[in-house]
């Protein structure tokens, strides 16, 4: 039985906020929110298993430490999902505001912490290419480690306790319901931030896209004869790849955003249609799943020929 409280937190907050779905609208968006997050967990644990099991590769290699970083990421936000199924299945939070608002946090977290180190992968590749070197490398092993430990400290130690302190405040929510949080949407600074990010997402993601289909305009030039034989062309592929996952995973739901930013009090529904688009952000911890395919060589430039393990030259 919900709490009177919680009850009245709930009229209250509609009453503001047009978030109400009837009951099929509601189970309807269960069913997705659950089927999709099934499929992350299964898929993202099968990926990380495998790539820890066969990643062998120098530690100093900048590519490396970011798929190491990928697979951490990944394997923190795993955690966090079987919480998010157990709210869709049961309609109900029970395990307190806080901890509701950490969980909530963590798929803005691994979205954002998984873009900087697809960035880091795809532009030190674009380097290899253009520049006709090798690999990049940290000069010392402390270098690696400090790039990683920036990263998580900006996000994890700055950024995510800023959010959750901040997150929740401004209206009246209810205990029993969880990662709905419409209400913070009138903060300007809220607003800004969320302008801010989808800014730089689209724009970041559309010159990746844009240097990644030149490259490949110019590969396709150079070995025409014997394009699908060359170690260069599948390298450059499998950077496609990692283009492809945020243009799936992460374009809809900053381009659903802007929407939502501008009729999330006007439609009925439409917190519920932003967490599915959210959902789908998380779709991206099957990159793993790409390294395990043809061959290893498929994962390295044309300027190194070892293709003893996965990483060898990136």
């Amino acid at each position: 039985m919900p709490q009177l409280d919680d009850i009245n937190c709930s009229l209250n907050f509609s009453s503001d906020w047009n978030v109400t779905c009837n009951n099929m609208q509601q189970n309807a968006y269960s069913i997705a929110l659950i089927t999709i997050y099934s499929a992350v967990l299964i898929g993202g644990i099968t990926g990380a298993i495998l790539m820890i099991c066969i990643l062998k590769s120098n530690i100093m290699s900048v590519t490396t430490t970011a798929v190491l970083n990928l697979i951490a990421i990944h394997v923190v936000f795993l955690l966090t999902v079987p919480f998010r199924m157990y709210y869709y299945a049961s309609n109900n939070w029970s395990l307190g505001p806080v901890f509701c608002k950490l969980v909530s946090a963590m798929i803005h977290a691994h979205m954002y912490i998984a873009f900087v180190f697809y960035v880091t992968i795809l532009v030190i590749r674009y380097l290899t290419f253009f520049q006709k070197t090798g690999r990049v490398e940290f000069y010392r092993r402390l270098h690696a480690l400090g790039y990683s430990a920036a990263v998580w400290a900006v996000m994890l130690i700055i950024v995510l306790p800023a959010c959750i302190s901040q997150y929740g405040n401004s209206k009246l929510y209810c205990n029993t319901t969880c990662f709905h949080f419409q209400g913070e949407l009138e903060k300007s600074w809220v607003r800004i931030v969320n302008y801010t990010m989808i800014a730089i997402m689209l724009t970041t993601v559309s010159v990746l896209f844009c240097c990644q289909l030149y490259i490949l305009w110019k590969v396709v030039r150079q070995h025409r004869a014997d394009l699908f034989a060359h170690q260069e062309f599948w390298a450059q592929i499998k950077s496609l790849s990692f283009v492809l996952v945020m243009v799936i995973c992460f374009v809809p739901y900053h381009m659903f955003r802007i929407y939502y930013l501008q009729h999330v009090k006007d439609r009925s529904c439409l917190s519920q249609q932003n967490e599915v688009y959210l959902a789908l952000t998380a779709l991206s911890c099957f990159d793993l799943l790409t390294f395990l395919g043809r061959g290893s060589y498929l994962y390295c430039p044309a300027s190194c020929m070892s293709v003893k393990s996965i990483f060898p030259c990136c």
